[in-house]
């Protein structure tokens, strides 16, 4: 799964920017900074209050679950409080060819 992170960076604006930073060591909004989030266990970013359903589900944040996840959260993440979904293929992935990039 390749996109394109360039325009995954300007979904990233328009879709998620309201609630996730990316910088490092940003503050968390009402979602939790994301610069770093590929490779890490999800419910573990430091400082971040989250759903018993994101700590309990002990996966890796990699190109399948981010996707799963953009895809269907509530399906992924039993009781999580995330409420957007994304529905189109190319918008998933070239959101997740931007998020490889925050490192």
């Amino acid at each position: 799964m390749v996109g394109d992170s360039v325009n995954g960076k300007k979904l990233f604006i328009k879709m998620c920017a309201a609630c996730h930073t990316t910088e490092k060591n940003a503050k968390h909004k009402a979602g939790p900074n994301l610069h770093g989030i590929v490779g890490k266990i999800c419910g573990t970013v430091r400082g971040f209050n989250f759903s018993k359903g994101m700590k309990e589900k002990n996966v890796i944040w990699n190109e399948k679950t981010l996707n799963d996840y953009m895809e269907f959260p509530r399906e992924f993440i039993p009781g999580t409080t995330k409420m957007f979904s994304v529905k189109k293929a190319e918008d998933r992935r070239d959101l997740i060819a931007y998020l490889a990039t925050l490192k």
